[in-house]
């Protein structure tokens, strides 16, 4: 009988909602000569905002100009501009323009997603593949 309720109590919790993740939205602004990431966790980009050291948002949300061909386009520099904390949202502004009818992407990495060892198990995420979302904008 015990043994029973342990395999309920087991699959109660493995069936329990995950959180879940942050809806991040990307919108130029300022004419176009920047860009708005609304939607990311305001407790983790106002720490990092506090923190002095060059290029820790860079590490977080990076912006990267699209080459033609996409299958390349994990090797891209990143693209140099400052970022900003204004409003709950991050502005970036890039050192050169952004190019008109030129593609770009931020890649959006999920820190602390609360991905588990069921989601190796279930096939939902995969060793050595990073855990992140590319946002695309013009």
């Amino acid at each position: 009988m015990i043994k029973k309720s342990w395999i309920i109590l087991l699959l109660c919790l493995g069936c329990s909602p995950k959180p879940q993740p942050a809806v991040v939205k990307v919108t130029l602004v300022d004419s176009g000569r920047s860009v708005k990431f609304s939607g990311l966790d305001y407790a983790v980009i106002s720490e990092i905002n506090r923190d002095t050291a060059a290029g820790l948002w860079q590490g977080l949300i990076p912006v990267y100009r699209m080459p033609a061909d996409t299958d390349v386009k994990d090797y891209q520099p990143v693209q140099p501009g400052k970022y900003e904390l204004k409003d709950r949202a991050v502005i970036f502004t890039p050192d050169t323009p952004f190019a008109k009818n030129q593609t770009y992407f931020m890649r959006y990495y999920r820190f602390g997603s609360g991905d588990d060892a069921w989601d190796f198990i279930t096939g939902k995420k995969k060793l050595g593949h990073p855990g992140h979302t590319d946002l695309i904008f013009k």
